[in-house]
């Protein structure tokens, strides 16, 4: 048995509701950027966290971390990008064994055209259906977990 206090009915209510968003948003998301910009909702991210860079590019262990990508799945987003003409990566001149992915104008361009999909989809899915009251609240306690999960 565990020493863990029981879940309020408030509390568990929150959980439940949490993980249904963690499973149901993404794959939301990720369906209504694909139908009508041919991106995923992870190289749109990869996308856009390259375009909000200093010059436009990210040492890929830095563009894991901000996508909370494995270095793995980050170097197969990166190739597929590359091989789109959207990223191009290149070894990072200040230490040989890591590489840089760069956004080119191409990519910009995609996520440029992609961003009004991705905020009306953001909206409607998410932001629309809040409080917004409270949503400076909620903002700020769902940074404080991110932050623990980072």
């Amino acid at each position: 048995m565990s020493d863990e206090e029981p879940l309020t009915d408030h509390e568990e209510r929150l959980w439940r509701a949490l993980l249904r968003v963690t499973v149901a948003l993404p794959r939301s998301l990720d369906d209504d950027l694909l139908r009508s910009t041919g991106l995923t909702l992870t190289e749109y991210v990869v996308l856009m966290n390259l375009s909000e860079a200093e010059n436009r590019e990210l040492r890929m262990t830095d563009l894991a971390s901000a996508t909370a990508l494995s270095a793995s799945r980050i170097t197969r987003v990166v190739d597929a990008l590359q091989n789109r003409g959207q990223v191009v990566k290149r070894r990072y001149e200040g230490d040989a064994r890591g590489n840089v992915a760069t956004l080119t104008p191409e990519g910009l361009r995609r996520v440029q055209d992609a961003y009004p999909v991705h905020l009306a989809s953001a909206r409607k899915r998410v932001v629309d259906l809040l409080d917004g009251r409270s949503v400076a609240a909620m903002a700020r306690q769902f940074e404080a977990v991110a932050d623990k999960l980072d």
